[in-house]
């Protein structure tokens, strides 16, 4: 069964996009957005993609994840079946020691927030910490993208 562990953090500054070596644009939106069980619809850049998404671990670091290519046609097609507001943001990656972060940007109802994520081999597994890095959010499950759909930025107080 694949496993996705990754750690999520707020961002301090807009530093990290001269370190950034790619840029990927992402619309994406939620055909259910249930705690137990996402599925996720997304457009990158020219590709499509559908996730399912399981319940996370009891600290946010893990869980179920699978993920298929599906032609972008198909993708824009589901993205008209999605659940309320679709989620809008640029992707950077950006290299650090042996990880790759991906600080997401967000536009649209959550404008103004950026998250980034480093994807792990092990919850306990040590990483650089770039100097851009912020508070950690891992867990806290109101920076889920499926969340952010329901209860978007803008929104908060």
């Amino acid at each position: 069964m694949p496993i996705e562990i990754e750690r999520k953090f707020l961002v301090k500054n807009n530093s990290f996009k001269s370190e950034s070596f790619k840029t990927l644009t992402i619309k994406q939106g939620f055909l259910n957005s249930d705690k137990n069980r996402v599925v996720r619809v997304r457009t990158l850049d020219d590709t499509g993609f559908i996730t399912i998404k399981g319940i996370s671990s009891k600290d946010g670091t893990s869980r179920f994840e699978w993920e298929k290519e599906i032609s972008l046609s198909d993708a824009n097609a589901l993205l008209l079946l999605c659940e309320e507001t679709i989620i809008e943001k640029k992707r950077y990656l950006i290299k650090s020691g042996k990880h790759t972060f991906e600080v997401d940007e967000f536009y649209g109802a959550n404008n103004g927030l950026v998250v980034a994520e480093v994807e792990l081999n092990a919850a306990n597994e040590s990483f650089n910490t770039p100097s851009w890095l912020g508070e950690e959010v891992t867990g806290l499950t109101k920076y889920y993208n499926s969340e952010l759909s329901k209860n978007p930025f803008k929104n908060w107080a």
